[in-house]
């Protein structure tokens, strides 16, 4: 029997950032300054998604699926990456955590997402996961001389096993109904089939698992300890990437897989949203450290973005994609201050940054806006598009319990830039400024004015 060679240039933009993560490791006693090959890679990946047509397709007898959806986050995912290497040029040395397999990791977690995205098949997407996933632990204990990173890194990787498993057994159980893992027989299947209590446990498992990864409460304990833990370049990097993988498997999973079964999973993610975001906004509200404020503002967002996929509609999956775009500008750009910063991971450290460091305070303002919702930021665009999306899909009362907690979040948010402008300091700000961090900062603000005040050009 003649086996056909799969369609590789579907994979062209994996294989780029793959080749370069390989040449990471192989290069890392030949060349000091590795983080700008990561760069290339990068860069290059996300030329050729856009400029070659033929990275469009499926391939693998559609366990991989090159579309426009899976796409969009893939642009999200090498933005994320390209902000993060910006961020650690610097940074890593100052913190003394100049592995050569740190940017290599970077690139491996990156490719993992990208496959996780494109998965037409759960064993695909599991594979992507662990990729991500295996990645992210080793980033996150980086810093081996520092206990914090160490716990970061261990509890992160005791919690996500915990999550792989959940997964693996509600695959199994909907495998065992369905006798496969392609995501669209899987759908087919569904319709054929009288809804048992093994098929909505393997669902919910499945759910559970997907929750763990996006930090939806109440499997988001792990994500204040881990971003408070890990090196604040890492922490920028799991607050995006990380999610918007998840949000991806979960809008490609709930869509189509399990879209048969709506009625049964929307009373789940209900209750999920409204729990995330009461607790990612009411604990974020007594937060000293400003990276553990950010972790439970991650947990608030989560629950934003999961009122796009309880709409049900595309209207309501579309807003998800653009808050998730929006979302990773402003939080790189909160997490580059933090960088900028020598000193900057408790509250208190921004008291009076407004006569000190201006300019800081004022980027900083602007990220924290954003953050809140706060127009003409891009954060106003994000959470209006998925609020009326909500809303025109008949889920009124939901979007009024949102409108509540982004109206409590703002009083964390806004606690910040008091500091900054309506308190004195008793010493001046010292900050570790360099070019990449100054155009990641650039980049991260004229994102959102651009999105905010022509939101068109996202949302077309």
């Amino acid at each position: 029997m003649n086996i056909p060679f799969p369609n590789l240039a579907t994979l062209m933009p994996e294989i780029i950032i793959s080749v370069a993560a390989m040449l990471l490791l192989m290069l890392d006693f030949v060349f000091k300054e590795k983080s700008y090959l990561a760069l290339i890679g990068a860069l290059a990946a996300g030329i050729v998604l856009y400029v070659m047509p033929a990275s469009y397709g499926v391939t693998f007898g559609g366990m991989f699926i090159s579309d426009s959806y899976s796409m969009y986050f893939k642009l999200i995912f090498i933005v994320n990456l390209a902000l993060t290497l910006l961020l650690s040029l610097k940074y890593i040395e100052r913190e003394k955590a100049e592995f050569g397999e740190y940017y290599s990791l970077l690139l491996f977690a990156t490719v993992g997402m990208m496959i996780m995205a494109s998965a037409g098949d759960f064993i695909v997407l599991y594979l992507g996961l662990e990729l991500m996933a295996l990645s992210t632990y080793i980033l996150a204990g980086i810093k081996r001389h520092d206990i914090k990173s160490n716990e970061a890194a261990l509890k992160y990787f005791l919690m996500g096993a915990f999550s792989s498993a959940l997964l693996l057994y509600g695959i199994s159980l909907v495998y065992g109904l369905t006798a496969t893992t392609d995501l669209y027989r899987i759908a087919e299947q569904l319709k054929q089939t009288e809804v048992s209590s093994v098929l909505l446990l393997g669902m919910l498992l499945i759910a559970v698992a997907f929750c763990f990864k996006i930090a939806a409460a109440p499997f988001h304990m792990w994500a204040p300890d881990v971003y408070e833990g890990a090196p604040t370049s890492i922490t920028a990097f799991m607050s995006v990437g990380p999610k918007a993988a998840g949000f991806a498997v979960i809008g490609r999973v709930f869509y189509v897989t399990f879209h048969g079964l709506q009625t049964d999973w929307t009373p789940i993610l209900i209750g999920i949203a409204i729990l995330t975001m009461a607790v990612g906004n009411i604990l974020a509200l007594v937060q000293t450290n400003i990276k553990r404020m950010l972790a439970y503002s991650s947990i608030a967002h989560a629950g934003y973005m999961l009122l796009g996929i309880i709409a049900g509609t595309a209207e309501g999956r579309q807003s998800m994609m653009t808050y998730m775009l929006i979302y990773a500008f402003m939080n790189m750009g909160a997490f580059a201050v933090v960088i900028l910063l020598e000193k900057g991971e408790e509250i208190k450290d921004y008291e009076g940054l407004s006569k000190s460091r201006p300019l800081v305070a004022a980027l900083m303002l602007v990220f924290m806006f954003s953050l809140a919702g706060i127009p003409p930021t891009a954060g106003f665009i994000g959470k209006f598009n998925i609020f009326m999306a909500a809303i025109k899909a008949g889920y009124t009362w939901l979007v009024v319990v949102g409108v509540i907690f982004s109206a409590i979040s703002a009083y964390y948010y806004l606690r910040v830039v008091m500091n900054m402008y309506m308190k004195d300091s008793t010493e001046e700000a010292r900050i570790s400024p360099s070019p990449s961090i100054g155009l990641a900062l650039f980049i991260s603000v004229v994102m959102i004015f651009v999105i905010g005040l022509m939101p068109s050009l996202l949302i077309g």
